[in-house]
């Protein structure tokens, strides 16, 4: 075994174990950390294959673009911290079945297919011949998939908007200035000089005097 298939075989694990830990990790802080290091992974894969300018488009697009935005997402629901609910019993044997399931399928085409060893050769993949054949209308054209992969990424945007848009609840009791209050109220005494109150979760209302 040269030094190249053991560089292939330490990125793979890592690839592996950090999409392993970001699927099993309880934060989702710490999942999307784990989802940031296995796509790194897979751009470090495409370097070693020599295809750095897939690799690029690997770290800007995914890397700097959507986990980034996943992260921002996580900080904006403010449970960056908190910990995920254990799945149930039946989401977990789901999951495992669904694993299983597409490794057979994917060993079975693997085994099928039958890779010949053919002599090894440098990619030469020119940049204008993949922008054009990205943006081709043609029947080998990815301009539908491109198209798609820009809507997904304007419905996060637009998620994350909605998101922070949301006021959070206000688990300590809300704070009222007196000053803004009619002097005239009942619910308040006239004969002590009253900064503010604080209205309780439990209706409770605590007077700070000066």
């Amino acid at each position: 075994m040269d030094a190249s298939a053991i560089i292939f075989y330490c990125i793979s694990a890592f690839i592996l174990g950090a999409g392993l830990l970001a699927v099993t990790t309880t934060k989702i802080f710490r999942a999307a950390i784990w989802l940031l290091f296995s796509l790194v992974g897979v751009a470090a894969l495409y370097f070693w294959m020599q295809v750095e300018f897939i690799a690029a488009v690997q770290i800007i697009v995914y890397v700097g673009g959507i986990v980034v935005l996943i992260i921002f997402s996580i900080f904006l629901t403010q449970q960056s911290g908190s910990e995920m609910p254990r799945p149930a019993v039946k989401q977990i044997i789901f999951s495992a079945l669904a694993a299983l399931f597409g490794f057979g399928f994917t060993f079975n085409i693997i085994n099928q297919y039958g890779f010949v060893a053919k002599s090894v050769k440098p990619f030469a993949v020119n940049v204008e011949d993949i922008g054009m054949q990205m943006l081709s209308t043609t029947e080998y054209g990815f301009v539908l998939p491109f198209e798609v992969v820009s809507m997904l990424l304007l419905a996060s945007m637009i998620g994350c908007i909605v998101i922070a848009m949301k006021t959070p609840a206000a688990d300590k009791g809300t704070q009222i200035n007196l000053a803004e209050l009619n002097t005239g109220s009942p619910f308040v005494p006239l004969h002590k000089p009253v900064s503010n109150f604080v209205i309780t979760p439990e209706t409770e209302i605590e007077e700070t005097i000066k």
